[in-house]
């Protein structure tokens, strides 16, 4: 199968849209024909050499699609299935599989062996790798089945594909990783698609008081839509005082949805004592953070948080539940619907803070 593909070449080079040729799916892989594929800060990550990546490699990997073909051995889908994919595949036999920790497993495996035949490969037969085992910025890509969940098949393909990333992992920090408890107060650092799934996942889950934070009016306005009662300019010259008053003396729970050193600090400094800050925002490598020691002293957390601590085919379905029954705001989160020619147009809107999420959308391929 031929297919049209963003590819990057070598880190901080153009991206290029390729024709590549797919190999059939082996055992337990999968073939989608892809719907649509969110637009996220790792990607261009990745682009630019800042996270670790095989190249020439394929961005995309907050994707939804139609299973065309399977594999042997492939038992969780089939063909005709809605499926959104996810980085987070599992091994189910490793240490953090088996206590309930799937996000974090040490032998992901979801992509073939070196040595192996290619799943992708360009006109002079020389292998594309796959951005995190998945290829979504394709029209077509071959996955393991441990990448992948069936989804029901009145979901909108074109908002499922956000839940495998940005809303996973936000809808996971508010729930799974810290744990937000009904009547509590929140902060949330940076409305992007992340931030602002955290601010609706905290409204799902009871918090008496949201208080959303970023630089951008228009995200702000978002913030409010999906739950938050409270908004600030993040250019606030004394934002920790500001937060702190409106909580009545520090938040149960804050999170820091950018990956700065400076708001990572603000948000700890944020917390009433016994307060979390779970960090959700990638900073780059080498960014240390301070706090200060009596503060641990008073019981204040500083955590990580890696996609919402998931149990994505657990957790997607239910995600799409909650958007079916008008409590998971998907439609403000998507800002734009773009084609694969479009994306250097999309990394340009999400460099400059313009949108919350941009979508690259397939056509003729079943939208839901």
């Amino acid at each position: 199968m031929n297919v049209r593909a963003a590819v990057v070449y070598r880190p901080g080079e153009p991206i290029v849209i390729e024709s590549l040729t797919l190999d059939a799916p082996g055992p337990r892989e999968v073939l989608v024909r892809v719907a649509a594929t969110g637009v996220c800060q790792s990607d261009l990550s990745v682009a630019m050499g800042a996270f670790p990546s095989r190249f020439p490699v394929v961005l995309g990997h907050e994707t939804a699609g139609v299973v065309e073909a399977v594999g042997e051995d492939v038992r969780s889908v089939r063909p005709g299935d809605h499926v959104v994919c996810c980085i987070s595949g599992f091994c189910g036999r490793c240490e953090p599989c088996v206590t309930g920790h799937l996000s974090i497993c040490q032998d992901k495996g979801v992509d073939r062996p070196r040595g192996a035949k290619p799943r992708a490969a360009d006109r002079d037969g020389k292998a594309i790798h796959q951005m995190s085992g998945i290829a979504g910025f394709s029209e077509a890509m071959v996955v393991s089945e441990r990448s992948c969940v069936a989804i029901r098949k009145d979901m909108p393909l074109d908002l499922a594909c956000v839940l495998g990333c940005a809303v996973l992992t936000g809808f996971g920090a508010a729930t799974h990783t810290a744990k937000v408890t009904p009547g509590s107060t929140v902060a949330v650092l940076g409305c992007g698609g992340v931030g602002l799934t955290i601010v609706n996942a905290a409204r799902i889950a009871g918090a008496g008081r949201i208080v959303a934070i970023d630089r951008v009016p228009a995200k702000l306005d978002l913030a409010r839509s999906m739950g938050a009662s409270d908004v600030l300019a993040a250019r606030s010259d004394d934002l920790v005082a500001e937060v702190v008053a409106l909580s009545g003396g520090g938040v149960h729970f804050s999170f820091e949805a950018i990956g700065l050193k400076t708001t990572v600090e603000a948000a700890f400094r944020m917390l009433r004592p016994g307060g979390t800050c779970t960090v959700v925002g990638v900073a780059t490598i080498g960014t240390e953070f301070s706090v200060p020691a009596m503060d641990l002293l008073l019981e204040r957390k500083l955590q990580g948080c890696y996609m919402g601590s998931n149990h994505f085919p657990l957790d997607i379905p239910r995600l799409i539940d909650f958007y079916m029954d008008g409590r998971l705001k998907l439609d403000a989160l998507v800002s734009r619907r773009l084609q694969l020619d479009d994306l250097d147009e999309a990394f340009a809107a999400m460099k400059a803070g313009e949108v919350a999420r941009s979508v690259i959308a397939f056509p003729g391929v079943a939208p839901g």
